[in-house]
């Protein structure tokens, strides 16, 4: 299984990073995990966001072959607990897709165009987390998934 994260923006702190790399490291045995980090567009004028998001999501799609199954992380998306998750991860492994890209936006979300692309929509929580956080609590989530998929003792 091949996934690939898009995410706005680079992880600046250091403790974040650390954690990121432990769990890709992780991952290594169960999938192979790319991460692509786009620059932000930086949003001058909070009545331009909307076309800063779509040059952004530009940016993101040109990333996404049609192929990939799309998991994009929304607010108003669906929330799954750890076992759901790891369902969604074996049902599309076993339906034979090729790669899953999820997509963590902005601060100020993501475009329509890139929503309207995903094939999933996921929230974490109802909570709010800073986006780089986010990508760190996905990477986990992906690892601990393939630890329920193949009944490891990570998950308790």
């Amino acid at each position: 299984m091949k996934i690939r994260i898009i995410a706005s923006g680079k992880i600046k702190e250091k403790f974040l990073k650390d954690g990121i790399d432990e769990f890709l490291k992780r991952l290594t045995p169960y999938a192979s995990v790319e991460i692509t980090e786009i620059q932000p567009v930086e949003i001058k004028d909070e009545n331009l966001t909307e076309r800063a998001l779509d040059e952004e999501g530009e940016k993101i799609l040109s990333y996404i072959k049609p192929q990939s199954y799309v998991i994009t992380l929304e607010i108003k998306g669906k929330m799954l607990s750890s076992e759901e998750f790891a369902e969604k991860i074996r049902e599309l492994t076993n339906d034979g897709t090729g790669e899953i890209v999820f997509v963590i936006g902005s601060s100020h979300g993501i475009s329509k165009h890139v929503s309207d692309r995903a094939n999933f929509k996921l929230s974490m929580s109802k909570m709010t987390f800073l986006h780089q956080f986010a990508r760190l609590l996905l990477v986990e989530q992906i690892y601990r998934a393939f630890k329920i998929i193949k009944c490891e003792t990570y998950h308790k």
